[in-house]
């Protein structure tokens, strides 16, 4: 069965990988596409999987149910809720789930709640073959009269002049009395009560399938899934007063606790790079005042110790640059608005790297009109020399600089479809500085500079006689001299820095910085859930009792489903678990990343533990 359905998903257009899984019973399939695949075609490119695997459904064996497809893969549930309760039965437990489910899908901006660790209710019939055999019955004819007596069937209808009614067959099975009191035909025709010749009883699917434990309690988990468009922080608010409107109105000894928080998470990650943001503009801000507006005073002759008295600070040039940056960031984010772009790792770090690079031009348009009002110029003739020489040369820089972005929004793949914000806002920011810079910048030049010209206007007066700018000229003049040494020293740094790069440790997307650490055990093929189970729970346990964990969340038979996008799920097996440690800290979450594996290898040596971090991406 698996190897026709293979066959048939190789001829799907964009096929990459196709990994399977089979065993008694069941058959897993896993189809991704390529990177390069067009994001356009991946909803035909479905379809067409579809259309492919129902048409060759036909030559599979009898009996075969499915296939089934799970196109909800990718469905991310960002907030988990656990719903334990002392003395609760499953039954019960997942009676009151239902309700709360029915409560959170009424909150704005949630797409679906799924319910995970739910156990099934099942009505056993047990009976002795024995027994039965002495009575002149065997368990088939016992099974054949009770799928007869319970059968769903339309009884017709009745046709009066004005009304047509159905008529309804009655006998169903309504309560367990019903089933145990059905009268079961013998073999010499005596009826006997299904209860007086096998058990008949109410339990739970044995074994199960997923079992979900938190904080050594069992519980069912409610992932909730946020709508497409919605927004994470927003839908975080709702979800909180709603869990509180909820666990107010819940029976006594039921506790609703909330496992994973995405919002949170999302909202704490923005913040600390919108704090970053703020950093490095207040620090380009004093940088700007400082370069363009600092002069030493000509002819003082004050102490050392007062080196304040031996400078001034003209804040006109920097504020000129300030005043450019809060603009060019503004329309930057309404150009991202536009064009769909938003406010997230991606292109915050993008914003922190062009702020670097935006204040480039906004500072050469300025110092060059700084340097012809010194020489003479008036304020509108000194900005329009400095817009008809800088203009050009700026913009083929900001060009040349945008280019080696390039290659980031022209990459065909999956990472290259979560870095184009790299590429989009850092070229937008650029252009935007650049149309600021020649047009904004020289009109507010003439509004706020104020620079005496120099005494002497017959003598051009040279700027650049520092005893820096001339130890700098011979330096420029020793290499124009020494050419070819200059051009052999440039490519032997070159080559450093290649074989250099060689010993960086390579890694695109670095660990996430969320607390959280995963942890999978795993048994032998074919180890029963209930031995999984015993061996989870005394795990459990232990990490529960170490130092610094502020909560464990437990899936035994599976992996937890994904509550993080770049997650690597494990799929259900009997032979496997996987917990989620909450730390208190990232120092604590070093710390037991360190110490786990040799804690589970001496502790657990039954199982194969496997610890790791949340990826970035």
């Amino acid at each position: 069965v698996t190897d026709k359905i293979e066959r048939t998903l190789q001829e799907v257009p964009y096929a990459d990988k196709i990994r399977s899984y089979s065993k008694p019973g069941e058959s897993l399939i896993i189809f991704q596409l390529k990177d390069q695949s067009p994001p356009g075609e991946v909803p035909q490119i479905w379809y067409t999987v579809r259309k492919k695997v129902g048409d060759m459904r036909a030559t599979l064996p009898q009996g075969v149910l499915g296939p089934f497809y799970n196109d909800e893969f990718g469905d991310v549930y960002g907030v988990i809720y656990a719903l334990s309760g002392e003395g609760f039965s499953p039954a019960e437990l997942k009676l009151e789930a239902d309700r709360v489910r029915q409560r959170l899908l009424r909150v704005p901006d949630v797409a679906k709640v799924e319910l995970f660790g739910v156990q099934d209710e099942k009505i056993y019939i047990e009976a002795s073959h024995r027994k039965l055999s002495q009575m002149g019955l065997d368990m088939g004819s016992v099974l054949a009269q009770l799928g007869q007596q319970n059968a769903v069937e339309s009884g017709g209808t009745v046709l009066t002049s004005e009304d047509t009614v159905q008529v309804r067959v009655a006998g169903q099975f309504r309560a367990l009395e019903d089933l145990r009191a059905m009268p079961i035909r013998a073999a010499s025709g005596n009826p006997l009560r299904l209860g007086d010749i096998a058990e008949v009883r109410r339990g739970y699917v044995d074994p199960p399938s997923v079992k979900v434990r938190h904080d050594g309690q069992e519980v069912i988990a409610l992932g909730v899934s946020m709508a497409k468009g919605g927004d994470i922080i927003t839908l975080g608010h709702a979800l909180q007063q709603a869990a509180q409107q909820i666990e107010a109105t819940l029976p006594a000894g039921l506790a609703l606790r909330q496992v994973q928080d995405q919002p949170r998470a999302v909202a704490q990650s923005v913040g600390e790079f919108v704090k970053v943001l703020i950093e490095a503009v207040v620090i380009v801000l004093a940088v700007s005042f400082l370069s363009l507006g600092l002069h030493k005073r000509p002819h003082t002759n004050v102490p050392l110790w007062q080196f304040w008295r031996r400078w001034v600070l003209d804040v006109r040039p920097g504020l000129v640059v300030g005043i450019t940056i809060p603009l060019v960031l503004a329309v930057t984010f309404l150009a991202m608005h536009y064009f769909g772009i938003g406010l997230h790792k991606i292109s915050l770090g993008s914003l922190i790297i062009a702020l670097g690079l935006l204040v480039d031009d906004a500072i050469i348009a300025v110092e060059m009109m700084v340097r012809k009002m010194e020489e003479g110029y008036d304020r509108v003739r000194a900005a329009t020399y400095a817009y008809e020489v800088t203009a050009m040369p700026m913009l083929t820089g900001t060009l040349i600089t945008a280019a080696g972005f390039l290659p980031i929004g022209i990459a065909r793949s999956v990472t290259g479809e979560y870095t184009f914000a790299i590429f989009a806002v850092t070229v937008v920011a650029l252009l935007l500085s650049w149309w600021v810079s020649v047009f904004f910048v020289p009109y507010l030049g003439t509004l706020l500079l104020r620079v005496k010209p120099h005494a002497d206007k017959n003598v051009e007066h040279e700027l650049f006689d520092s005893p820096f700018y001339v130890r700098f000229r011979r330096t420029v003049n020793w290499c124009v001299a020494h050419r070819w040494l200059t051009i052999g020293a440039t490519v032997l740094t070159f080559a450093l820095g290649i074989v250099g790069m060689g010993k960086v440790q390579q890694q695109f997307f670095p660990d996430s910085s969320r607390p959280e650490i995963l942890m999978d055990i795993w048994f032998p093929e074919g180890t029963a859930f209930s031995a999984n189970e015993e061996v989870t729970r005394q795990v459990e346990k232990r990490l529960m009792a170490e130092a610094g964990v502020t909560s464990v969340s437990t899936w035994v038979g599976s992996g937890v489903p994904r509550f993080y996008l770049p997650l690597d799920q494990v799929f259900p097996q009997s032979n496997v678990s996987q917990f989620i440690v909450m730390p208190k800290d990232l120092p604590t979450r070093e710390s037991l990343r360190k110490a786990l594996p040799a804690l589970m290898a001496q502790e657990f040596p039954e199982v194969r533990a496997r610890i790791k971090l949340l990826p970035n991406g």
